[in-house]
């Protein structure tokens, strides 16, 4: 039986898969590069077990909520300019004027996230381990907004259940240059967009490390971007570098930007986990979150965008508009998890079935049928 392209292509890869994980040691990957994908990933929310010190009154409301106090069923007769469908609308047109409620930012003075400015105010956090100088000006947006709070609000369950599921969401990291996986003061991290699934493990808790993840090279251009870091007592950070990454929900392909983007990640043997912090581009946060999610599903966890708008204009505190002044971003910070793959580059050459070895052109062709 002749094996076709795709098939062989894939066993070829799957002789990749004996590797050992790389241990957090003193000692070099094979190679002296490591790649990750990211199987865990949501804006980091500090969170209490009874909220009270982020959300002293309750968390917002949202849209259900927002359309009976805009449009009370009080017998009266209104233009259809004048229902729900105006609110709608909001969403797509968000305005500025204020709106008859109340939105609450988060009034804790804990938060998790990095110090991206290199200093400590008024508007800044401590970190629960105590560093001063947090920024995370998203969180004070998000904090007291439902479907943003774990384990049970909507955008966090949907968010991370389409990061798995979703192949568009493939975000990979890759480390070259490693001498050491505990120290090394100069390592090169260069991110992509895989085309794989993932592999659950067996008890269904977590991924399985030790897959591959073929890299999109012909529609996975944007993604690519070269960050310069060290692993300091098995911790690797990042200098800050403008990121784009995918973000799908709900199986619509949309992209997330991050200036300054950097790293604080803790490196284990099949894996890490710690923290992404950036300045998120205040309007594509929103547009892609309003494309994502129909206000049906920000009903479940009392998501109001227009509301949300307001507030994140507001809270607004990175990359002012060079005419204007006005901040266009906000400090933010993701909580993420990491599990190691192999990751393989169409362009270079791969162990075949037979133990030869030549450019993988079935991988490219595999590459290019993924998109």
């Amino acid at each position: 039986m002749t094996m076709n392209k795709h098939l062989l292509a894939s066993v070829a890869m799957a002789g990749l898969m004996a590797a050992p994980a790389v241990m957090a040691d003193d000692t070099a990957p094979a190679g002296r590069t490591i790649g990750y994908v990211v199987t865990g990933m949501y804006w980091a929310v500090h969170q209490t077990a009874d909220g009270k010190a982020e959300c002293p009154n309750g968390v917002n409301d949202g849209p259900r909520e927002h359309f009976k106090a805009l449009f009370p069923e009080d017998g009266k007769k209104r233009p259809l300019i004048d229902t729900q469908i105006k609110r709608e609308a909001e969403g797509y047109f968000p305005s500025l004027t204020e709106e008859p409620y109340p939105f609450h930012l988060s009034q804790s003075k804990i938060a998790k996230g990095l110090d991206l400015d290199g200093k400590a105010d008024e508007n800044d956090f401590v970190s629960p381990d105590g560093q001063k100088g947090i920024d995370n000006q998203l969180f004070r947006v998000l904090g007291c907004v439902r479907g943003y709070r774990a384990p049970d609000g909507d955008a966090y369950f949907f968010d991370n259940n389409t990061l798995i599921t979703d192949r568009y969401n493939r975000w990979l990291f890759e480390l070259t240059d490693v001498d050491s996986m505990l120290n090394d003061d100069d390592v090169t991290v260069t991110t992509y967009r895989g085309l794989d699934g993932l592999m659950k493990k067996a008890d269904g808790n977590g991924m399985l490390a030790g897959g591959t993840q073929v890299i999109d090279v012909k529609w996975g251009a944007r993604y690519v971007t070269k960050l310069k870091g060290k692993i300091v007592d098995g911790v690797l950070t990042t200098a800050p570098a403008d990121v784009t990454f995918p973000w799908a929900t709900f199986g619509i392909p949309t992209d997330r930007e991050m200036r300054d983007l950097r790293m604080q990640v803790k490196l284990i043997s099949t894996g890490g986990t710690g923290l992404i912090g950036g300045y998120v581009d205040l309007e594509n946060w929103y547009r892609q979150t309003l494309r994502s999610s129909s206000t049906h599903h920000q009903a479940y966890g009392q998501v109001s965008l227009p509301s949300v708008y307001r507030a994140l204009r507001k809270a607004a505190d990175g990359r002012p508009d060079p005419k204007t002044g006005e901040n266009t971003a906000l400090s933010s910070a993701l909580d993420v998890t990491l599990t190691q793959v192999h990751i393989v580059h169409p362009d270079r050459p791969v162990a075949q079935a037979d133990g030869a070895t030549k450019t993988a052109e079935a991988a490219k062709d595999r590459a290019g049928a993924r998109r």
